[in-house]
């Protein structure tokens, strides 16, 4: 026996849906999903609209959701695109019996507390599973940062907090990072991490950089830059991926210290396609990087999760958490 429910991931640059099932012994399989652009949309709303048409106009009444924003009671807001939710009117506007809402790397911090190890490439420190009890953080850099940590028990249980870790204050350690902070801060009050640690904020990486070479700026976006900084062929671009792999590296070697981590879990599909740069980078050698506590850095195991869609499964993985099967 299972139970059918729509899994949905809302980030700030798409919305992705599922029909998901979950079966009697905990288990949970994720039907084929749909990917929408939220630019395209005008709300959420329609967004669901357009997805229950394709799916031929009716859906299970069973809803998870995923979404990037700080979870309210009465409005949602998300933090990089402008749709709104208002729980209140969810089981009206979908037409659904029950319902649950979690941040998105709430959801991604779900997927990772049940992933098997098959499901996670090593990045650096000990070279075997996730510890099976204790913290482990989850971070990934997508349009935003998101930030989440699960506590496992010795019975085998786990429970997630969802954090806004992403909106912490970016901390420059050389005087390269001094330049890109001081470039954002013509912009920005208080420079987030964000600001840096997420894909869009490669476009202030690699203008910085070219500042600093007193080269004309060119005008390329965050997708470009990345294409030609992955493939080797544009030196600046690399350089500027090189520096966010930094960047990334000390972030969640922060992270696992505030959280007091015994594993940390990159996740995100920015993170999974750059993950070949990651290995060849200087992330593991910045993660270790703190100080009197370099040797403690150096014990904790780091992954990358290599699931296709951890925000839909982890938004299943949730509800099945808070509902069951019933």
């Amino acid at each position: 026996m299972s139970t059918d429910i729509v899994a949905v991931d809302i980030g700030g640059t798409h919305a992705r849906f599922a029909i998901a099932a979950i079966e009697d012994n905990d288990t949970i399989t994720l039907g084929e999903p749909v990917t929408l652009h939220t630019e395209a949309h005008a709300s959420f709303q329609t967004a669901w609209e357009h997805y229950r048409e394709e799916m031929g106009g009716a859906l299970p009444e069973k809803v998870a959701m995923a979404v990037a924003g700080q979870i309210k009671p009465d409005l949602i807001r998300f933090t990089n695109n402008p749709w709104i939710i208002r729980p209140p009117l969810i089981a009206e506007k979908l037409g659904c019996a029950a319902h649950v809402i979690v941040n998105d790397f709430e959801a991604v911090a779900h997927a990772a507390a049940r992933a098997p190890s098959g499901q996670f490439l090593h990045l650096t420190g000990p070279d075997g599973d996730l510890p099976e009890t204790g913290t482990i953080s989850v971070l990934g850099p997508g349009t935003g940062l998101g930030v989440a940590h699960f506590w496992r028990s010795t019975a085998g249980e786990y429970r997630v907090q969802a954090t806004e870790g992403g909106h912490g204050d970016f901390a420059p350690l050389d005087a390269i990072e001094d330049s890109i902070l001081a470039r954002l801060r013509k912009r920005h009050t208080r420079v987030s991490t964000e600001r840096v640690v997420s894909g869009p904020a490669i476009v202030d990486i690699y203008q910085a950089l070219a500042a600093m070479e007193g080269r004309a700026v060119v005008e390329m976006d965050d997708v470009a830059i990345w294409t030609a900084g992955t493939s080797g062929e544009d030196s600046l671009a690399a350089a500027a991926v090189d520096r966010f792999c930094l960047s990334l590296g000390s972030v969640a070697g922060d992270i696992a210290l505030v959280q007091g981590a015994s594993g940390v879990v990159i996740a995100g599909g920015l993170g999974y396609r750059i993950r070949e740069t990651l290995l060849a980078s200087g992330f593991a050698d910045r993660f270790r990087a703190k100080g009197r506590f370099s040797g403690l850095m150096a014990t904790i195991p780091v992954k990358l999760i290599t699931h296709p869609q951890p925000g839909l499964l982890g938004a299943a993985a949730a509800f099945a958490q808070v509902h069951g099967t019933s």
